[in-house]
């Protein structure tokens, strides 16, 4: 056992310690903290989508002696910024080379080569701000096709009779519906309405003859076709912010799941083809993801990691969110001005902890964890990084909640199937969504008494190997003769009978072993090893 009478000897011991149980498990030299200020500046712009995570690994890794600026200006800007040489990296919902109308997005790969990373994995949610008098609505549900027919123009009312169909326990308002899309270049727009070519083509065709587009594709800048009455708004910061107004009620926009979250508002459950109405939720999201096709031609890097996501609008699982994707860093491979191979470390160091702690981090933020077989890929494209010094990454030391020792995705093996409420049919679940699922919708259509007898049901069946015999006493009471039978003794229904017991303190109770205090993201530590798990293989760490 180790004593001082000194506690800060002993952290500085124990972060020595670590720092040497580190170099021998891995066999790397692991800086001191003084060579944190050998990091330099790195500056990286694009995907709002992304922003929320990215945000956060900007904070946690400053107290390292990282620097990393990042500009939410949208995925179209990023990639320009990167192609123009005006940043050093960039983050991108879809890849270069999408065809927009006529338009063809060209991959820098002269001037500025690069690389793909997969860095979040997520869904694109839609946000709204309802009201059934003074009763926010918190449980809405929305089929694709009539998610398709509100950003459309196709279906301009609350009560709608379809938006009824997909809500049988609600009786929604005689209110306007405001589309709110977003006003530049976007990952997030292109990711919905590619989605709205695959699945609802004739009416995405139909709103693009309108809008004057031919032909009509996928497209990263939202056409607003005069009199549809929507609202264009900058970053889903913005869309998320002018939904989330007091006044803004009868409002509906596309974001990111996290930014429902941050602002404590729900988003619609979207109906899936397993029948279900499902939320973007880590483990659905993993579930969906499954059926991604993920380009393996290394040969060719304008496309290596990329991604197709028609199996997964069409996947018949019913945890599956139909608008679940990834989006990606884009590295610089090259020293092409403005990269140095002192910028080239720190994006790549950067580039580590956002494929691993990053990626402990983001299913609380509203984002999904990357798979094992992308975080691997990650670190290889990490390493074509001038100036990079990746080394040997002990992977699953990462702490990856979708890491097995099998191989298989424990994220999506393990995730829930929807409650039987939420599948398509005459009963709908009062639960909250997104940022709002501490508040409860009452139905207010007539169905809550079926909703309540179904959810009684389910809480109040006896497990199977209980119902034999609570039925062979019934049948032996059944059987005695009535004069046989005890009496039965009813104790009156008094404040003393009907309190709660209180709990005996176990050996695992809260008071016997509190909750360790976690840092908070972004506060300082004098540790140089890292505080989820001091003394495990760090891959973050400058070697």
């Amino acid at each position: 056992m180790i004593t001082t009478s000194h506690p800060g000897r002993l952290h500085r011991w124990l972060a020595v310690a670590c720092t040497l149980l580190l170099a021998a498990g891995v066999g790397v030299f692991v800086r001191p903290p003084a060579a944190a200020a050998a990091y330099v500046t790195i500056n990286g712009a694009g995907s709002t989508w992304s922003q929320n995570a990215i945000d956060s690994w900007r904070r946690n890794v400053n107290q390292f002696g990282m620097t990393v600026n990042f500009a939410g200006t949208g995925s179209s800007d990023g990639r320009n910024q990167f192609r123009a040489g005006t940043v050093d990296w960039a983050a991108s919902d879809i890849p270069y080379g999408i065809k927009d109308g006529n338009n063809l997005d060209v991959p820098p790969t002269q001037a500025h080569p690069f690389a793909y990373m997969p860095v979040t994995a997520g869904g694109t949610t839609f946000m709204y701000n309802l009201k059934i008098g003074n009763q926010r609505v918190t449980n809405l549900r929305l089929s694709g096709t009539n998610i398709a027919k509100i950003f459309t123009g196709g279906i301009r009312m609350w009560n709608d009779a379809a938006i009824a169909a997909d809500n049988p326990g609600l009786r929604l308002p005689a209110i306007r519906i405001v589309p709110v899309v977003r006003s530049e270049g976007s990952g997030s727009t292109a990711q919905f309405t590619q989605w709205m070519y695959a699945t609802q083509r004739s009416l995405w065709n139909s709103y693009c003859a309108a809008a004057g587009r031919n032909p009509c594709t996928q497209t990263s800048v939202y056409p607003i076709v005069p009199g549809r009455g929507m609202v264009a708004q900058a970053g889903d910061l913005g869309v998320s912010g002018y939904v989330a107004q007091p006044q803004a009620l009868g409002a509906i926009g596309y974001v990111q799941y996290s930014y429902a979250i941050q602002a404590n508002f729900p988003v619609a459950k979207m109906l899936n083809n397993g029948n279900y109405y499902t939320e973007p939720t880590a483990g659905h999201v993993a579930v969906s993801l499954l059926k991604a096709k993920i380009n393996l031609n290394k040969n060719d890097p304008n496309v290596y990691l990329t991604q197709d996501l028609s199996d997964v609008y069409t996947n018949t699982d019913p945890r599956t969110y139909p608008l679940s994707g990834y989006s990606y860093m884009i590295l610089p491979v090259s020293l092409n001005n403005p990269m140095t191979t002192a910028k080239g470390e720190t994006i790549a160091d950067f580039g580590k902890y956002a494929l691993c702690q990053g990626q402990t981090q983001v299913n609380s933020l509203g984002y999904s964890a990357l798979p094992i077989n992308l975080v691997q890929a990650g670190f290889d494209q990490l390493r074509k990084i001038p100036g990079a010094k990746v080394g040997n990454i002990a992977i699953r030391s990462c702490n990856n909640p979708t890491f097995s020792t099998d191989g298989t995705n424990t994220l999506a093996r393990t995730d829930p199937r929807p409650p039987d409420c939420d599948k398509k049919g005459p009963l709908q679940c009062t639960t909250g969504t997104g940022g709002a699922k501490n508040q409860n919708t009452p139905n207010n259509n007539n169905n809550g008494a079926a909703v309540r007898a179904a959810v009684a049901q389910v809480a109040t069946t006896a497990p199977a190997d209980l119902v034999p015999a609570r039925a062979a006493r019934r049948r032996t009471r059944a059987a005695a003769p009535s004069h046989n039978r005890a009496p039965v003794t009813r104790t009156p229904r008094t404040a003393a009978r009907v309190a709660a017991p209180t709990p005996a303190t176990s050996m695992w109770s809260a008071s016997r072993f509190p909750p360790r205090r976690a840092s908070a993201p972004g506060s300082a530590s004098r540790s140089w090893c890292w505080p989820v798990r001091c003394c495990s293989p760090s891959p973050w760490v400058r070697r």
